[in-house]
């Protein structure tokens, strides 16, 4: 793919070479030196000896393992090798999305394998810790730096997340697939069930959303469930989106979306949800959000908050954070109890949709493809290359475990009426 020189992409990623990603292999590239081979060797033995393969500028090939290798990750110049050794997590993407590194074979296998060699967390153990204390300082959620974090990644524009996302509903968060085979417009209509349930909705509650996305969610509520929703959003293309969507629906005077932030949400309601927006919020913020929730929820409120998380305590991905989503952070159970904890807010059901996850990003990977040809002429070839990179580290990243997706639901510490059972979630 050739790079387009009259378009900028929104990930301000430098190309190394005019009219092109990258040089071709060949010894004009320079020769292969002795430490070059032996600090390449190092890099594998430090990732456990992983079945992946390195090929240098010129041809050479180093390997470690036993075995035929499950990919190859070709360097095509010295720079692209010392950059890789400084510092994996974060230079790895860059020089795939600007081509100075390529990977032959498949991606998601190559990602998985490299995953969970990164996430020993003995063997990578100095590394990260320089890496997170140092070079992967995430971008603060502030009133004024979460509104810039999020127009970098929701408002690139509708028409391009239109190309890959559910055509009913616009869900950028993970489906439920109840039943294996289904659709991605069946799976992110049975999430939406499955949320709607699990807050016992019923007509003529009043529902805040913090966070809603292209407004699908709260649209549901009211339509199948009798709801009023008002929904805080920062992303203006994603709330004129919404407005539009209600009014087409007929929605309007049920649906109100607020184009603000989640901390100055006004009012009293019977649900508090949020899908999708704790990833933004960051763990020192989780006592603010507590008070937001207290302050906003009747005596017998309840709530549910949907959230990518992990296992133990670990910053996203440098790469991720930086060019993809800044500020974000995937908070564990532990680290979240600050937003129950804080104002005696009851956990009532904890679910984990792992895998749920990996199974919506297969399916929108899979439209993403379909779809690269026009991608690359709303923005470059940069940008496609980082995408399908950020989609399929993603799926990566549920299948090996190291992230989760956590469902909570909650009510106030002191309201006796709760179900008995999980019947409410399977009638």
């Amino acid at each position: 793919m050739e790079m387009k020189k009259d378009k900028v992409s929104p990930l301000r990623i430098p190309v190394v070479a005019e009219g092109g990603y990258a040089p071709s292999l060949s010894a004009e590239n320079g020769r292969v030196s002795t430490a070059e081979r032996w600090l390449a060797k190092k890099l594998l033995a430090a990732l456990g000896h992983p079945s992946i393969a390195i090929v240098f500028w010129n041809g050479e090939e180093v390997y470690t393992a036993t075995g035929k290798p499950i990919a190859r990750t070709v360097l095509r110049d010295h720079a692209a090798l010392y950059k890789l050794l400084t510092n994996p997590a974060l230079h790895f993407g860059d020089l795939y999305s600007t081509g100075q590194i390529e990977v032959e074979g498949n991606l998601v296998e190559f990602l998985e394998t490299a995953y969970c060699a990164y996430d020993n967390p003995e063997r990578m153990k100095l590394l990260r810790k320089i890496q997170d204390n140092f070079l992967n300082r995430p971008r603060a959620n502030t009133l004024d730096g979460a509104r810039d974090n999020i127009h970098h990644h929701y408002d690139l524009g509708n028409d391009f997340y239109e190309l890959w996302l559910d055509r009913e509903a616009m869900q950028y968060t993970c489906a439920y697939f109840p039943e294996p085979t289904m659709t991605i417009e069946q799976a992110q209509r049975a999430k939406l069930d499955h949320v709607c349930k699990k807050l016992r909705l019923k007509p003529g509650d009043r529902v805040v959303e913090a966070g809603c996305g292209w407004g699908g969610l709260a649209r549901h509520m009211a339509k199948y469930y009798g709801a009023t929703v008002k929904a805080y959003n920062i992303s203006r293309q994603q709330v004129l989106y919404a407005r539009e969507k209600a009014k087409e629906q007929g929605l309007v005077d049920r649906v109100e979306y607020v184009e603000d932030d989640y901390r100055n949400i006004q009012g009293e309601y019977d649900v508090f949800v949020s899908v999708g927006m704790l990833e933004h919020v960051g763990p020192d913020n989780y006592p603010g959000l507590s008070n937001v929730i207290d302050r906003a929820l009747t005596p017998n409120g309840r709530g549910l908050i949907h959230s990518i998380g992990r296992n133990r305590p670990a910053r996203m991905n440098a790469w991720i954070e930086k060019r993809i989503f800044p500020g974000g952070y995937p908070p564990t159970l532990g680290e979240m109890m600050p937003i129950f904890e804080t104002n005696n807010f009851s956990v009532l059901d904890v679910e984990n949709l792992r895998l749920h996850y990996a199974r919506t990003l297969e399916h929108w990977l899979a439209r993403f493809d379909q779809n690269v040809e026009k991608i690359e002429q709303m923005y470059d070839g940069g940008f496609v290359r980082a995408w399908r990179l950020y989609l399929c580290g993603s799926i990566a990243a549920f299948t090996t475990g190291s992230l989760q997706l956590f469902q909570i639901a909650f009510a106030r510490g002191t309201d006796n009426d709760l179900p008995w059972s999980r019947e409410h979630l399977y009638k």
